[in-house]
């Protein structure tokens, strides 16, 4: 349906809209993105699923740290908001972005695995010699990114350049704070019989300066999920995110740039079956039962 409201931001999944001086519409579409690229197939409830599984972290996760959330209700925004949109859409504070984003590892894998077959660190931290793909690591390791804009590529950076970036003592809550969510989450997930083997954070701080989470949290967009049941050290686990589309671009003549190639049917379904896979084992809760 159209919003009538301004939108002021539009990034690959999320659309942002303005309420007023302090609040904003955020709505995540189906919109599918790998390898920074926008696809052009959307994944059916794909928003939807991201929102409501975020909301869910997000009570959860409360007592650590405050996050966007307002619970003011869509409908008193959008009055003729239909049932979608109130499921995909959310009422958030209007925070200051914190130019960073926050990467929690806590096993080896993906880009990190590529990194330490070639210099034995993950983002300049050294780690034991001799570990294997996939396998978890000591302890969690904190591995900041800086943000890129829509369409280019983020970067990994030191803690260092964090420090550069936002302040020494605001560099150490972000770490602290991030190291204890995934920690906290990952006995979550556990207890569901699923690996969280690394997720990302984004921050925003209000009008007084206080961290604040914010955008998503611990979805199959911001994090890789792994079936404990299946889990081998020594191979690549199969996630409940969108690495089934990123395998299969990886067999069809494409450079990466946009604009993205056609998904097949099966693909496109798979996938959503995934979402939806993630969203019950987290919850405990079928999302098309209960909001279909």
């Amino acid at each position: 349906m159209d919003i009538s409201l301004p939108k002021i931001h539009q990034g690959k999944v999320r659309d942002v809209y303005q309420i007023d001086d302090k609040h904003l519409l955020m709505v995540a579409s189906d919109r599918l993105s790998a390898f920074d690229v926008v696809l052009p197939d959307t994944i059916p409830a794909k928003g939807a699923i991201l929102t409501q599984l975020s909301n869910f972290w997000f009570q959860m996760l409360a007592p650590i740290i405050k996050n966007h959330l307002t619970h003011i209700p869509v409908k008193k925004v959008i009055a003729d908001a239909d049932k979608d949109l109130q499921q995909r859409a959310v009422v958030v504070k209007k925070l200051k972005p914190l130019p960073c984003e926050a990467i929690v590892r806590g096993y080896i894998i993906g880009s990190g695995w590529k990194d330490y077959q070639e210099t034995g660190q993950v983002c300049g931290i050294e780690l034991p010699t001799g570990l294997q793909q996939a396998e978890q690591l000591p302890e969690a390791i904190f591995t900041p990114s800086s943000k890129a804009a829509v369409g280019g590529h983020d970067e990994n950076i030191s803690f260092a350049q964090l420090v550069d970036l936002i302040g020494q003592k605001r560099a150490e809550q972000v770490r602290d704070v991030s190291l204890t969510l995934y920690r906290q989450a990952q006995q979550h997930a556990d207890k569901n019989g699923l690996i969280i083997a690394d997720t990302k954070f984004e921050f925003g701080l209000d009008e007084d300066g206080e961290l604040h989470l914010m955008d998503e949290v611990f979805t199959p967009d911001s994090s890789r999920f792994w079936d404990k049941a299946h889990y081998q050290i020594g191979t690549s686990p199969d996630s409940f995110d969108k690495q089934f589309v990123r395998d299969y671009l990886e067999t069809v003549l494409w450079d990466k740039t946009p604009p993205g190639p056609d998904l097949p049917t099966g693909v496109i379904n798979k996938t959503a079956d995934k979402y939806r896979e993630a969203y019950r084992r987290i919850t405990g809760i079928d999302f098309d039962r209960v909001n279909g």
